[in-house]
Order: structure tokens, then C-alpha cells, then sequence
């Protein structure tokens, strides 16, 4: 799944580069996470990881929250080597003794892959012009490819532009307010403390209760 570069001279584009960097923020979240979360972060990603720094003084409530969830995620990076991360990522996501930990919305949902809540997200996808990559070998459900999904309808990727706050404060509501801030906090609790992922779990969390906030949501 891949928001993709949006085509410079296409409406899109021209709505894209008028974004609030408010907005552009946001995008840069999700895709972020959905970097870490797709596969073992190589040494590009994770060089992305060992740059965060903490935002300047003056954030409040969930945005402080976020800006230390950012600042420890770069911490945590920055001690650490690839192969590092990518062992502690097969240990939560790929071995099977880690049956607890299932990155999908039809897993949390109903307690099996390939639920009503993939078929649901598929309408979604359909509806709204969201095609799926055949270079990603997981289900749509997964929380990585919502997280690039999101990211998406801000940037405008998926149609002519922006897509309306209404429109992502829907599929939000629709696809990763029900079970995703359970996933990121099962993930910070599994993930060995101190470690990569227990860090990308606390700024999901964040993340996502700053989202619920900024579109009126109750958690």
C-alpha cells in the first residue's frame, strides 16, 4: 500500500503544498509509524529514527506527551544497531510464541485474521480510491498500511486533494479508533523494556490519543 509522490501539476499537488504544517505533522506521523511497523526498520529508516529530537518548550497536554514519546524514540535509536531492532522485531511480529501480538484490525476485532473488519476497510479502500500494492505481502487491516492509508487522505494521494477532516476523522473512527491504541499499548507492554519497540508503541499511543482528541472523539 503506497500513498505514493503526488504528481506535480495535478490538483493534488497544488492542494498538497497549501497543507497547514500542522497538517504535513501529521502525515509525517503516521507514515513514520508505519515505517517502523511494516518490517524491520533498515539502516535509512532508522537513521530516520536517530534524528528525532524533542520539539521545542511550549507543548501541552498530548502534544507533550508526544514530544517525549518522540524524544525517547530517538534515544533509544540512537543506541542501538539494525540488527538490533530487526531481531526485537521478528521476536514480537514474526515468531510464532508471540501468538499475542497480531498487528491486524480483524485480529484485535475478532479474534482472527481476515474478519468483517478487512471486508469493511476494503469497501472504505474502493470508495475512495485506495488501491492495494501488490509489493506488500499483508492484509490491508494491518496496522502499518492504515497508518500509510491515513497518511494518504491528508496528503491528498488518493484523490484531488486533502481529503475533508470529516473524511478522516471517519475512517479513523471506522478503522483504527476501535482496536489500534489496544495494539500499541499490548506492544508497549510485550516489546523488552527499554528496547526500540516499547518506544514505538508509547509514541502510537500518543499519537493516537492526540488524533482522537483533535477530531472530537471519545476514547
Amino acid at each position: 500500500m503506497s500513498a505514493g509522490p503526488v504528481p506535480e501539476g495535478t490538483e493534488a499537488a497544488a492542494a498538497w503544498q497549501d497543507l497547514e504544517p500542522e497538517e504535513l505533522a501529521r502525515a509525517q506521523g503516521y507514515q513514520l509509524i508505519g515505517l517502523l511497523l511494516i518490517g524491520p526498520p533498515d539502516g535509512e529508516r532508522l537513521r530516520v529514527a536517530r534524528a528525532l529530537a524533542p520539539e521545542p518548550e511550549g507543548a501541552a497536554g498530548e502534544a507533550e506527551s508526544i514530544a517525549a514519546a518522540v524524544a525517547a524514540l530517538g534515544e533509544r535509536a540512537r543506541g542501538l544497531d539494525p540488527e538490533a531492532v530487526a531481531e526485537e522485531y521478528q521476536a514480537l511480529f514474526v515468531r510464532l510464541d508471540q501468538k499475542e501480538l497480531r498487528p491486524y484490525a480483524s485480529w484485535y476485532l475478532a479474534g482472527r485474521q481476515y474478519g468483517k473488519a478487512l471486508l469493511a476497510l476494503r469497501e472504505d479502500m474502493a470508495r475512495l480510491g485506495i488501491a492495494r500494492s501488490g509489493a506488500v505481502g499483508e492484509p490491508e487491516d494491518h496496522i502499518a498500511l492504515l497508518c500509510e492509508m491515513m497518511a494518504g487522505l491528508i496528503l491528498g494521494a488518493f484523490g484531488e486533494g486533502p481529503a475533508a477532516v470529516a473524511s478522516q476523522a471517519a475512517f479513523f473512527r471506522r478503522h483504527l479508533q476501535g482496536w489500534a491504541p489496544r495494539f500499541f499499548a499490548d506492544l508497549r507492554s510485550v516489546a523488552p523494556a527499554g528496547g526500540f519497540y516499547a518506544a514505538v508503541g508509547r509514541l502510537g499511543e500518543c499519537f493516537l490519543a492526540l488524533e482522537t482528541e483533535a477530531f472530537g472523539l471519545e476514547g
